[in-house]
């Protein structure tokens, strides 16, 4: 039976994150510390907009329930956690780092960092930050001209990073065509793959009715690593 814990940290400048920590049953005959274990970090959805970490929830679980401990956390300004949201995103960046550093000491030495829409450029800005991030996964992540407007700096970081990179999207993603993707993906350092989801929307892919699918495509990436 999977659980589900609590814990706030530290961002810096008297920032408190609020975290939750989803847990698998523990195997028998696992031979494999913890600490040998990816664990993935999720950073939810533009908090401008209402993102939160409650929306990461269905994915936290259903990867728990494939065997991989999962933390979310609430960023800067959003639900429990102090501070102020910034537009576009810097600031979180530093809420990401101190995230993945609680969890590279408190529960593996190795990070899957995993963004979802404007979460994946703050987590893109992050990941060569970290040493204990082994790799990343994008689900939406918003090249497209607009978005790029509040988010475009945040590009190079990701694309330089020699780490390997999985970048989910719907193929009706109004943010993002799958043109830009590819041509993105093009100029991208280290292995880069796309994983298209036929016919679905930037909203929908950040919905439910696709946390089983988003958990398995991720935890198959995990194996690669």
């Amino acid at each position: 039976m999977t659980t589900r814990e609590s814990a706030t940290v530290e961002s810096g400048n008297g920032i408190n994150l609020d975290v939750r920590i989803y847990k698998p049953a523990p195997e028998e005959n696992d031979s494999t510390t913890n600490h040998q274990k990816v664990v993935v970090v999720l950073v939810h959805p533009y908090s401008v907009l209402g993102g939160c970490q409650g929306l990461m929830k269905g994915i936290a679980r259903n990867l728990a329930e494939q065997g991989v401990a999962t933390v979310t956390f609430d960023m800067r300004g959003v639900g429990k956690s102090t501070g102020r949201p910034s537009l576009t995103g810097f600031s979180e960046v530093s809420d990401v780092i101190a995230v993945c550093k609680w969890t590279s000491q408190n529960l593996s030495n190795r990070i899957l960092l995993v963004g979802s829409s404007a979460g994946a450029p703050i987590a893109g800005s992050a990941v060569d930050q970290v040493d204990e991030v082994v790799g990343y996964v994008s689900l939406g992540y918003p090249f497209g001209w607009t978005a790029s407007i509040l988010f475009g700096r945040h590009h190079k970081a990701i694309l330089q990073s020699p780490k390997p990179k999985l970048f989910i999207m719907g193929t009706k993603d109004g943010f993002t065509s799958v043109k830009q993707l590819a041509n993105k993906i093009k100029t991208a350092a280290g292995r880069a793959v796309t994983h298209l989801i036929e016919g679905a929307s930037h909203f929908q892919l950040e919905g439910p009715s696709f946390d089983t699918e988003m958990a398995s495509i991720i935890v198959t990436f995990i194996s690669s690593l």
